[in-house]
């Protein structure tokens, strides 16, 4: 590859790409760089997050019983397709406790970014006292 190429594929590239950044051209006063969380999203989004795994826990294990019922019937009947059906059973329970724990970590996950968020704004709002801004500007 030729010098004048390797420039070439570098300012392709450096035109494509966009690490940390906004793009180069600035969609007006409304864009902002910084990330914004608002408290009552955080919390609509975990509450959420527990309702689905109470219902998961409580649809899924309808599931769970059912199929094992059904296997060991079939198994005392002398069908091999209790066998089988056992083995679901086993699958189903353990995605079943996955997807459970999963939404829970989501909830207990965003629980807690809301409480650090909070006490970093109070620590914020206790550093930055008026008295402070004002003592620093004179």
């Amino acid at each position: 590859m030729a010098w004048d190429e390797w420039e070439k594929a570098k300012q392709d590239a450096a035109t494509r790409m966009r690490l940390n950044r906004l793009p180069p051209v600035a969609r007006g006063p409304s864009v902002n760089a910084d990330l914004v969380v608002h408290d009552k999203v955080l919390g609509a989004i975990g509450d959420m997050a527990r309702d689905l795994r109470d219902r998961v826990a409580r649809d899924g294990d309808h599931a769970r019983t059912a199929t094992a019922e059904a296997a060991s019937e079939l198994t005392a009947d002398g069908l091999d397709l209790g066998g089988a059906l056992r083995a679901v059973h086993d699958a189903w329970t353990t995605k079943l406790g996955t997807l459970k724990d999963a939404c829970a970590h989501i909830s207990n996950h965003l629980d807690y970014s809301r409480t650090v968020h909070a006490k970093d704004e109070q620590k914020i709002a206790a550093d930055l006292s008026v008295s402070r801004i004002w003592d620093a500007i004179k």
